[in-house]
């Protein structure tokens, strides 16, 4: 039965994560503001923050797969309490990164991201729970649902760890770029447009 199980798992894990890495790694609220931290207070301050995106994208992740996304989402209430602490968040957010000082000038702590703002955002963030759907019921790792979903959880968890670090190293090497002012101005303002743009995409959408 084991062994059943194993042979599904490997014939079908590879579309799925294909298809994570099509739709989760695709810009959105997190992974831009990921970027957009990274170039703005480097990896290091920013690992709090990545911690707490992931953190509250697996949890949408398990939401999904114990079946109560469905549920939460049919309430119009809390669908638009979580798109308005989005928001809320991502507006907070880009003004601080537009607004960052170039990393060579920063002479004390600006305010950088943190882990409880990223879990916030992880768990509000709509493209996420969208996402993680639509990937979630792309394909089948096993015949009985708990393997299944168990099987899911853990792939699309390394994916979600991937995916964002991913984002954040991108960012970050945008750092050498932000030794100028003027082009750290102009780097930190696109990325915080970007930033609200992907958010108001992810919530009209």
């Amino acid at each position: 039965m084991r062994d059943k199980v194993r042979k599904l798992i490997a014939r079908t894990a590879w579309p799925l994560l294909v298809t994570a890495l099509a739709i989760m790694g695709s810009p959105g609220p997190a992974t831009i503001s990921l970027t957009a931290a990274g170039s703005a207070y480097g990896v290091r301050r920013s690992l709090g923050y990545l911690t707490g995106i992931v953190a509250g994208t697996v949890v949408v992740l398990v939401a999904v797969a114990t079946g109560i996304t469905a549920t939460l989402l049919a309430i119009p209430a809390l669908r638009a309490v979580l798109i308005a602490i989005s928001a809320a968040y991502i507006l907070w957010l880009a003004y601080h990164v537009a607004t960052a000082p170039p990393l060579a000038a920063e002479t004390a702590p600006s305010h950088a991201p943190s882990l409880a703002g990223g879990l916030l955002l992880g768990v509000a963030n709509p493209k996420a729970w969208v996402a993680i759907a639509a990937v979630f019921a792309s394909a089948r790792l096993a015949d009985s649902a708990k393997a299944d979903a168990a099987a899911k959880i853990a792939l699309l968890t390394l994916m979600i760890i991937l995916i964002c670090c991913t984002w954040l190293i991108a960012g970050a090497s945008l750092a050498r770029l932000l030794r100028d002012p003027r082009r750290a101005r102009i780097i930190n303002t696109a990325l915080a447009v970007a930033l609200v743009g992907a958010t108001a995409f992810a919530v009209l959408h």
